[in-house]
């Protein structure tokens, strides 16, 4: 069975509570790495990884620069960090203190996957506002990935899933939280 990637965006208090939901729904032996990114403060300490570990069944670690990839972790990085992936399998980290693509965060991340794991990768939108992920969950797309967001009744939430879905769909997915949950444990123990 191949290894997973799964990449979250999301965004502010709405989009931490969303990913909380779907971390407490993915078992220990998830067959997929989780790669998750929050915009939060960039200039203050950050509990990400505390308050995630709560609802988390899996670990969840900071990841390093070089840092092996394994399944069954959730993966986070620093707050003025950027996480992507380089070759698959190892963490790929880029400062920006600065700032110049801090409101490109999880499409930097999504477009690293694409390239990396192509067909066995799936990224997931959740609440937030602006267009951040439209492009990299387009390039999931192009490169035969899974993508999810978060909505209702198969429909996209506004803010930032329904700019993913006008940007290119299609979506494969548009759930509530516990919905995708429960679409990425299916999908990841499929094949």
């Amino acid at each position: 069975m191949n290894k997973w990637i799964v990449a979250i965006g999301a965004s502010g208090a709405s989009g931490l509570q969303d990913l909380c939901v779907i971390l407490s729904g993915l078992p220990i032996n998830l067959n997929a790495a989780v790669l998750i990114v929050l915009h939060r403060s960039w200039d203050e300490p950050s509990h990400l990884r505390d308050v995630l570990s709560r609802h988390s069944k899996l670990p969840v670690v900071i990841a390093g620069q070089g840092d092996r990839i394994e399944r069954g972790v959730a993966y986070i990085g620093e707050p003025s960090i950027h996480l992507t992936l380089l070759e698959r399998s190892f963490a790929l980290l880029t400062d920006d203190r600065e700032r110049v693509q801090g409101n490109r965060t999880i499409d930097l991340l999504f477009h690293s996957i694409a390239l990396c794991g192509g067909h066995n990768t799936i990224g997931v939108i959740l609440s937030g506002s602006l267009d951040d992920g439209s492009r990299g969950l387009a390039a999931i797309h192009q490169a035969g990935g899974k993508t999810m967001v978060l909505g209702h009744q198969g429909l996209p939430d506004s803010g930032m899933p329904k700019n993913a879905f006008l940007f290119d769909g299609p979506v494969s997915v548009a759930a509530s939280a516990p919905m995708l949950a429960k679409a990425i444990v299916r999908l990841v123990t499929s094949k």
